[in-house]
């Protein structure tokens, strides 16, 4: 036989004839897969049932292993604990040494591991003859819980078994099925779930969860019993229940409904012409990293600016009946009716420009309450990188060029010769910027405790005292609910109100009993000076006034804006603008009015020419330093420094101020005092 002809008859060498092939390209084994393999070999009596691919060696009467070193390697394994001989006989064939090296690669990458459902009907017909778990593992070198495992798809549907072998469902969604032996109702619930709600945790809550409370966000969203009743679905009602609530016990029914009206949603979305529509079961992270293009102004008609004037003379009416008490049965009703419409006209007043809707995609879900909630307007990276390029690449259009003076340098266009976009920052961030600013009054608040006494003093007169309108006028929310800041910020690790508020929470749970039971007594032999710091942090976590796309706050961030004046906070010392935080995730109008206002309109002049990494760098290095701050994180100047900076700013002091700084008014009618110094 010629080197390159190929023997197609199997031949036995000696096992301590056999050596590792230089060729091999596979040259890395792991222990636990050679101890697998000498288990399979072992419960298969010492037989191969792949022969060895082997090729000539340098000595005679010795071969390289070509293909199967890692039988070779469980061969020893055995050799070395006396299993079997030395000598042990192997059956091989031979190839070429010019094959070695394309064998070994087909040998190492073509190789595919068993389908897991392929395993399970392994297993299962080993189990049903009388094999012991500890026996299959044996046999096929795997371990006990492995076998467990694939034994425990068992218990689902052979439909959804199916689904996963024609590679429409993961391993990790059928596993899933696990937890119920329903083979129809497992099938039922797989059918009902939406593409984009459809991972495993989905699928065990669907099959775990019992039934749906009638107050469920849920069920608020699907229109309530009344409507998952019609749709079919079964209630549980309890007899002694007034408000005639109760469960809907058909979870898989109730998130069809949901995902149903979630895709109606989308898709008179989709009928704007959006370049992507998504719907989601919570806003993606990633989003607050999105830019956001945002609607141009629309003017009123005549007739809907005459509505609109009459609609809100009327609602300030009601409010003015309400608040004095002489306003009927029929007035909040109507109130909320005038709200609904002005909202309609408000938002008939803005439209997105084809151009954006084309570049721009929205995602659709359903919000914390149980609303359909729909962020419009992001721009995904990709497209945005295409944005950028046409934005700052090829030719300049005619009249933007820059000029260049006599010495041929450059010179940047006045700013009368560009026409600037408007700037308007985008939602999420103004999100995360008023998420320091909370972050920051919290700390600060947390080591004043009479701030803190007068704040919640506040908080609570106004919900006693029906005239001031409730808690709408108070950023503190002293039930004592506290909205999780991590949620609305990039890097909560480096945000220092946080961590400041995490240390703090570290040392009072060295003092404070662990036991609920305890807590009263406690606090009883507690002297005041104590209560008073554990009432300023407690006040402290409650503070909230964040700014969320769909739900400003506008009063309560009012009054979180009287705090920190109150708290003489300096903003600098706890939030800086930099590159990967603000200037990366605004406009360049935006970058260029930042730069305007920290060092100077000069400096800004050139911004808008850049392209957007080096207007971010820029902008970073001229702003460090300067004290400048976004607006949603600056504190407002109370009456009294307005007063100073306008002395300084005129250098006239007639010691008469033009504002009244006595009781400062807070929004809402009430007052606070000035903190003491």
């Amino acid at each position: 036989m010629t080197e390159t002809q190929i023997s197609t008859e199997s031949f036995f060498v000696p096992l301590n004839k056999l050596d590792r092939d230089p060729k091999n390209v596979r040259k890395t084994y792991s222990k636990e897969g050679i101890t697998e393999m000498a288990a399979t070999i072992r419960a298969d009596g010492y037989r191969l049932l792949q022969n060895i691919i082997v090729r000539k060696g340098d000595k005679r009467g010795r071969f390289f292993v070509t293909a199967g070193e890692r039988r070779r390697a469980a061969l020893l394994l055995l050799a070395d604990a006396g299993e079997i001989a030395k000598d042990f006989p192997v059956e091989c064939k031979e190839r070429s040494e010019a094959e070695a090296t394309e064998i070994s690669i087909i040998e190492n990458m073509s190789r595919e591991a068993m389908h897991p459902v392929d395993e399970y009907e392994a297993y299962r017909v080993m189990a049903e003859d009388g094999k012991s778990v500890e026996d299959i593992a044996a046999r096929f070198g795997t371990t006990e819980t492995m076998v467990r495992k694939r034994l425990a798809l068992g218990r689902v549907s052979p439909v959804l078994l199916e689904l996963h072998r024609q590679e429409e469902m993961t391993f990790q969604q059928l596993s899933a099925f696990t937890v119920s032996d329903d083979h129809d109702r497992q099938v039922e619930v797989w059918n009902s779930l939406p593409s984009w709600n459809c991972d495993h945790r989905a699928i065990r809550s669907a099959l775990q969860a019992e039934a749906v409370k009638a107050t469920d966000k849920r069920m608020k969203f699907i229109g309530g019993l009344d409507a998952y009743e019609a749709a079919g679905g079964t209630v549980k009602r309890d007899l002694f229940d007034d408000q005639n609530g109760g469960y809907a016990l058909d979870v898989a029914l109730v998130e069809k409904l949901v995902a149903d009206r979630l895709e109606a949603e989308a898709e008179a979305v989709r009928a704007e012409g959006w370049k992507w529509v998504e719907v989601v079961p919570v806003i993606p992270s990633e989003a607050v990293r999105m830019h956001r293009v945002y609607p141009s102004d629309i003017p009123l008609t005549e007739e809907e600016q005459a509505e609109e004037e009459r609609l809100e003379a009327e609602y300030d009416e009601l409010v003015a009946k309400i608040e004095a008490g002489e306003a009927d049965d029929e007035a909040e009703p109507r109130t909320e009716a005038i709200q609904a419409r002005l909202a309609v006209l408000s938002m008939a007043q803005e439209a997105y420009s084809p151009e954006e809707i084309a570049k721009a995609g929205c995602y659709v879900t359903m919000d914390y309450y149980g609303n359909v909630e729909i962020e419009q307007g992001l721009v995904r990276p990709d497209d945005e990188a295409v944005e950028e390029g046409v934005e700052t690449g090829g030719d300049t259009a005619e009249g933007d060029a820059d000029e260049t003076d006599e010495g041929g340098a450059t010179v940047p266009p006045k700013p009368e010769q560009r026409t600037e976009p408007p700037f308007k920052m985008p939602a999420l961030l103004v999100q995360e910027l008023t998420a320091q600013k909370t972050a920051a009054i919290r700390a600060e608040l947390a080591h004043n405790p009479d701030v803190a006494l007068a704040a919640v003093v506040h908080a609570m007169l106004v919900n006693i005292f029906g005239s001031y309108g409730g808690s709408d006028y108070s950023s503190l929310e002293v039930t004592v609910k506290s909205e999780r800041l991590e949620t609305s910020i990039a890097d909560p690790a480096a945000c220092p109100g946080i961590v400041a508020m995490d240390e703090l929470k570290e040392n009072y749970g060295h003092t404070i009993p662990g036991k609920p039971s305890e807590l009263l007594e406690w606090c009883l032999e507690q002297p005041t000076s104590t209560l008073l710091e554990l009432l300023a942090y407690a006040a402290a976590k409650s503070v909230n006034a964040v700014q969320h796309p769909h739900y400003e706050r506008k009063s309560q961030r009012a009054h979180a804006e009287r705090l920190a004046q109150a708290l003489k906070i300096d903003m600098t010392q706890w939030y800086a603008p930099t590159g990967e935080n603000y200037f990366a995730r605004i406009s360049k109008a935006g970058i260029k009015q930042a730069v305007t206002e920290a060092v100077g309109e000069d400096l800004a002049l050139g911004v808008l020419g850049m392209e957007k990494a080096k207007a971010v760098e820029y902008a970073e290095r001229k702003i460090t330093g300067t004290g400048w701050l976004p607006a949603p994180v600056r504190i407002a100047l109370t009456a009294e420094q307005e007063c100073e900076r306008m002395v300084e700013a005129t250098g006239d002091d007639d010691g008469v101020c033009p504002f009244d700084i006595d009781n400062a008014p807070v929004t809402g009618g009430a007052t606070f005092p000035e903190a003491a110094e």
